[in-house]
């Protein structure tokens, strides 16, 4: 079963900084291409960021994030990560991490002073 879940999120002040986490298990993590997404309150899903499964960021997703957010990865931990800078009260949002064919639950993460 393919299992996803996410950590990390929480309450940060505008220009802060988050560094979300994804582990991933019921699957081979290094064989699959990886994604972050997420969902503002009352708004669509937005793909964020994605990255292959040798490590290579995948640039064609969200520009708004793009030179803010750094997606990486550990093939040995099976673990995703994404870490958000100068964040902004408009990406509050449930980010959700994906792939080997799941989702995971989501962690929120409130941009707020």
């Amino acid at each position: 079963e393919v299992q996803l879940v996410e950590s990390g999120g929480g309450l940060v002040q505008p220009g802060g900084s988050l560094r979300l986490s994804c582990t991933a298990s019921g699957f081979t993590f290094s064989s699959y291409s990886m994604y972050w997404v997420r969902q503002a309150p009352g708004e669509g899903l937005e793909w964020v960021s994605g990255i292959t499964r040798a490590g290579i960021t995948i640039t064609t997703f969200a520009d708004s994030v793009k030179g803010r957010f750094i997606i990486s990865r550990d093939n040995v931990k099976n673990t995703l990560y994404l870490e958000m800078n100068s964040l902004k009260p408009e990406e509050t949002a449930v980010l959700q991490c994906m792939d080997g064919g799941g989702w995971g639950q989501g962690t929120q993460v409130t941009v707020s002073s």
